[in-house]
């Protein structure tokens, strides 16, 4: 008992092994409760739902902050929090991207969801990867967070002056293009399944691919390239490996289950990438000003992200409150 009392006390990348595990094992109930009671069925999710599925992760995340709180601190809590909004925030062009994606392959509402849901299980091992190495990297060089607001500074600005029309070719995507080439795929879907098996001409049961299975896979590439973004934007907050990957791993949960309300909504907020560009600016900034004023404090850094957020969002509304639909 004394060995398993150590054990779990022994420090993983810095953070108690027992808080890792805690982590990992409120993460796993809540996706077992999600797929094997919520969602047994496979439906079509409606907005509401989509809400309340969000406030309910949402929910999860603020009680895991106060949890952080009492364990670790007041400070890494507000880390935790000022994470979570950053990560929730610059996923949110990620929507525009997964609608596009869902469209492209023709995927009905009722299995867009079963597609979200497995793709958190490589989010959950992506990011794990990409936290792990930003970790290793800026502990051997410090210099490492120069660069990472710099890349944060340039996508900002990059972002403000990008044309909002601008959208991903998806037909001469080069994953897609790779795998279309080198696996078996089926014309159409097969209901919500990644894999089939059907005869070849010679008679032979072979497996293949459906589009569902290719949306998935284009779905966390698009992941990927997005925590190229909030992964460094993270760490200019807290270096901490378990605050960066918590904080990361709730809010994509809960932008994942948001999906649906916002996939309805994204033509109202027109004024939204701008708020994200600044915040990206704001991040990338605050790191080169580390030097002549030392550290922002974390509650500042929360209010000015929560604040630029806000500011877009309202001014999006209030900007499109009576135009149609057809002209947004």
């Amino acid at each position: 008992m004394n060995e398993l009392l150590l054990l779990l006390n022994t420090p993983l990348l810095g953070t108690a092994t027992w808080l890792w595990l805690s982590f990992m094992v409120i993460v796993v109930a809540l996706l077992v409760f999600d797929l094997g009671v919520l969602h047994r069925d496979q439906h079509e999710i409606e907005m509401r739902e989509s809400l309340l599925l969000y406030s309910g992760y949402f929910s999860v995340g603020l009680l895991f902050g106060v949890w952080v709180w009492f364990e670790l601190g007041a400070q890494s809590a507000l880390e935790f929090y000022t994470g979570f909004l950053i990560e929730q925030s610059l996923s949110m062009d990620n929507v525009f991207v997964m609608a596009m994606i869902f469209s492209f392959f023709a995927i009905p509402r009722r299995y867009q969801h079963r597609v979200l849901f497995w793709g958190i299980i490589g989010v959950i091992v992506l990011r794990a990867i990409m936290i792990g190495l930003g970790t290793a990297l800026v502990k051997e060089f410090d210099w490492i967070l120069y660069l990472f607001g710099a890349f944060l500074l340039f996508t900002g600005v990059k972002m403000m002056f990008s044309s909002p029309d601008h959208q991903p070719d998806l037909a001469n995507n080069p994953m897609l293009r790779f795998l279309r080439k080198h696996i078996r795929m089926t014309d159409t879907l097969h209901g919500g399944h990644f894999f089939v098996r059907q005869r070849d001409n010679a008679g032979q049961s072979l497996l293949y691919a459906t589009p569902l299975f290719l949306a998935l896979v284009l779905i966390e590439l698009a992941d990927l390239v997005f925590a190229v973004d909030s992964v460094p934007a993270v760490f200019s907050i807290t270096q901490d490996p378990f605050i960066v990957y918590t904080s990361n791993i709730f809010a994509i949960l809960g932008l994942r289950s948001l999906y649906f309300a916002l996939a309805a909504l994204m033509h109202r907020f027109v004024y939204l990438k701008y708020a994200l560009a600044l915040v990206l600016i704001f991040i990338g900034g605050k790191i080169f000003l580390h030097g002549f004023i030392g550290k922002i404090p974390a509650l500042l850094s929360l209010g000015v992200t929560f604040g630029l957020l806000v500011g877009g969002v309202l001014l999006s509304l209030l900007k499109t409150r009576d135009r149609p639909q057809s002209e947004q």
